[in-house]
């Protein structure tokens, strides 16, 4: 489930490169979730990284994520 969210997100990232030669790659939508690196390899490693971070601080936290759904036990809400 969370590897197909972070396949299907890593489908719209947006790469530039920059003036020094170096990249950056962002996913619109997806605040906070970007990357630089020496090359697009090295870019879109890290962005998987940040977007998996990203997706667990989320759940964690019990925010909404855009396109991605998890359900939350009953006894876990108990103990809220």
């Amino acid at each position: 489930m969370i590897n197909e969210f972070i396949a299907k997100k890593l489908k719209f990232a947006r790469y530039k490169l920059l003036k020094d030669g170096s990249y950056f790659v962002e996913i619109p939508g997806l605040s906070g979730v970007w990357a630089n690196g020496k090359s697009v390899e090295s870019c879109r490693k890290e962005l998987r990284e940040v977007l998996e971070d990203w997706l667990l601080l989320k759940v964690r936290d019990r925010e909404a994520v855009p396109g991605f759904q998890f359900k939350v036990a009953r006894r876990e809400l108990r103990n809220a």
